[in-house]
């Protein structure tokens, strides 16, 4: 019998109430990826699986990560921690390139009960450094991340430890608190992980493996100051944020035959490698304890969130890498503030008040620092770079203040000078004014204070008053004598208008009266010093300072061309003004009569 529905409704309705398949994971005891890397291997990436294998824990959790170069057994040693096999653990290459890439987790964590408080272990594979194809960063960044996010950090090392072995650490360290202090604040303590240093080799000549750690990491002395032991000995001061958290442990080699170590089992292996490998289990229990952040304990969905915030912070931040110097790294930063810097200070119109320019340094140095403190690179190593900043900043200040004291120098040299002139004009006035000499040293003192500025004012302030006080005396000296010769030609000059081109007695009379009282009345009565500190003389000078020099009219600017007119005035008089206008312009006392001839004359 045919169905009443179609084929293809069937399939499709079959497919609808199947169940939707979930991308969860089943099965959690296997290794997964947590952080993997781009395709370019120079950043990192989560990777969904492993956070899922994480997320999924609710107690306080704890991480083992091991590091160490590629090839060194860090894969097969987490297998041994675990008691696991190579074929159900973390992945373990024989090739030359590295089996782990970026950092992986085993899926079921080992619950233990540290201090009273139930936590999960997590144990974290992570690439190998000094591989080919990757770029230095990237390893640096593997490490610094194994290092923020570990409990107990094992640094897995064959046979020695080198110094490149140490500067990669101390760089490691350096990282993770950077970028820990970028992501929870600058001002937040890192809590570093607990280190434990793994050698593996067979014999230690006589030194415990603790004694060959302490020696490595021993700073080195340097009475002759040589910058590469000034290095060396800066690299081991950046693990001093590990403190005490450090441990050393030796482990022998499992057997000779390491390409077949998968293979083999425990009673193939070396007994005293079998024995160090219980004691190590022992070893990490007993150091291990909950990762905190900011005093709290993080479970698996906390650890997450941390993990993704430190890791946009390591990819979006420009990092150095331990191939280089910090300091290396921060130069650049250093030189971009020292430019910001003499670019600010060059806006800065010289010359200042020393004041005024200390003000401006020390608002853009701030200014400089706060850039310095946000692209710097270290809290350790950075110290030097910041310092030499300083130093660095106080030089082109120095500089700004020597070009500043050379500014204020032109511009106060060249106040003074124009000073200096305007005196010299003063005292060779053609009609010799004290208040004209006074408005004008009142204007130059008065330009002076307000123009001159810097540090050069004091010095020439104090030339600038010994100048004006010289040049008042002087001219006070002169002034009395050139204003008596003035009068006296003045008196003649009068004699003469009043007797032959006005022809008014009273001025001729006013004349005679003066030029007498100057040439032979002082002359018989005073000595001309004398008649300086006379009532009558005080008089004639008020009244010659009220006519020569005021705000409105300078006599002394005025007086030859006013002169000149008045000459043509009385000329053009003399020659047409009395046939044009007739007598009636004349002063009465020389008025001359027309109509009667025989009048006598009166003058």
């Amino acid at each position: 019998m045919d169905s009443p529905f179609p084929f293809p409704l069937l399939l499709l309705l079959f497919l609808c109430l199947s169940p939707i398949p979930s991308f969860s994971i089943d099965n959690f005891h296997q290794a997964f990826p947590i952080v993997e890397p781009d395709p370019g291997h120079t950043k990192l990436r989560l990777s969904r699986e492993g956070l899922e294998a994480i997320e999924r824990i609710t107690n306080p959790i704890a991480a083992v990560a091991v590091i160490g170069p590629y090839r060194s057994g860090k894969s097969f040693l987490l297998n041994q921690l675990l008691s696991l096999s190579c074929y159900e653990g973390f992945g373990v290459g024989h090739m030359r390139d590295t089996k782990t890439k970026g950092i992986w987790v085993w899926g079921t964590p080992i619950d233990l009960d540290i201090n009273g408080v139930r936590t999960s272990v997590f144990y974290l594979d992570t690439e190998g450094f000094e591989s080919v194809g990757k770029s230095n960063v990237y390893d640096d960044r593997i490490f610094a991340l194994a290092t923020v996010l570990s409990s107990v950090l094992i640094y897995n090392l064959p046979e020695t430890i080198r110094e490149a072995d140490i500067s990669r650490l101390s760089f490691a360290v350096e990282l993770a608190e950077e970028f820990y202090g970028r992501v929870k604040g600058q001002d937040v303590a890192f809590e570093p992980a607990k280190l434990l240093w793994l050698i593996q080799r067979d014999f230690l000549q006589g030194k415990s493996v603790q004694e060959m750690v302490n020696e490595a990491l021993r700073r080195v002395p340097n009475a002759d100051g040589n910058k590469n032991i000034d290095v060396v000995n800066q690299i081991r001061d950046s693990l001093a944020v590990m403190g005490d958290n450090s441990t050393a442990f030796s482990l022998p080699q499992p057997h000779l035959q390491r390409t077949k170590l998968c293979d083999m089992k425990d009673v193939e292996l070396d007994q005293l490698y079998i024995k160090r490998r219980e004691q190590l289990k022992e070893l990490v229990a007993s150091i291990i304890s909950p990762k905190i952040v900011q005093g709290k304990t993080l479970t698996g969905k906390e650890f997450v969130s941390f993990l993704k915030q430190i890791l946009e912070a390591l990819n979006k931040g420009e990092i150095p890498s331990t191939g280089s110097l910090v300091e290396v790294f921060n130069k650049n930063i250093l030189e971009k503030c020292l430019k910001l810097y003499s670019e600010k200070m060059a806006t800065i119109v010289l010359p200042l008040t020393e004041e005024s320019l200390q003000g401006t340094h020390d608002r853009t140095k701030d200014e400089v620092m706060q850039v310095f403190d946000q692209q710097h690179f270290g809290r350790h190593h950075a110290k030097k770079s910041v310092m030499q900043l300083d130093e660095e900043l106080q030089q082109v200040y120095k500089n700004v203040v020597l070009q500043n004291e050379l500014q204020s120098s032109k511009l106060c040299e060249g106040l003074y000078t124009r000073c200096e002139d305007k005196m010299d004009q003063l005292q060779v006035l053609k009609l010799p004014s004290l208040a004209k000499f006074n408005a004008g040293f009142l204007l130059c003192n008065q330009s002076f204070e307000h123009e001159c500025v810097g540090p050069s004012k004091p010095n020439y302030e104090q030339r600038m008053m010994k100048m004006l006080g010289k040049s008042r005396s002087l001219f006070i000296k002169e002034y009395n004598h050139r204003l008596f010769n003035w009068l006296v030609a003045f008196s003649l000059v009068m004699v003469v208008i009043g007797r032959f081109f006005i022809k008014f007695i009273l001025i001729e009379i006013g004349a005679w009266a003066l030029f007498i009282f100057l040439e032979t009345y002082t002359r018989m009565f005073w000595s001309a010093e004398a008649l300086y500190y006379n009532p009558v003389w005080h008089f004639i000078v008020a009244t010659w300072e009220t006519v020569v020099y005021s705000p409105v009219l300078d006599l002394d600017r005025w007086a030859i061309p006013l002169g000149a007119l008045l000459s043509l005035f009385i000329l053009y008089w003399r020659c047409y003004g009395k046939r044009k206008y007739g007598s009636q312009w004349l002063l009465p006392l020389y008025r001359s009569n027309k109509n009667g001839s025989n009048r006598p004359r009166t003058d």
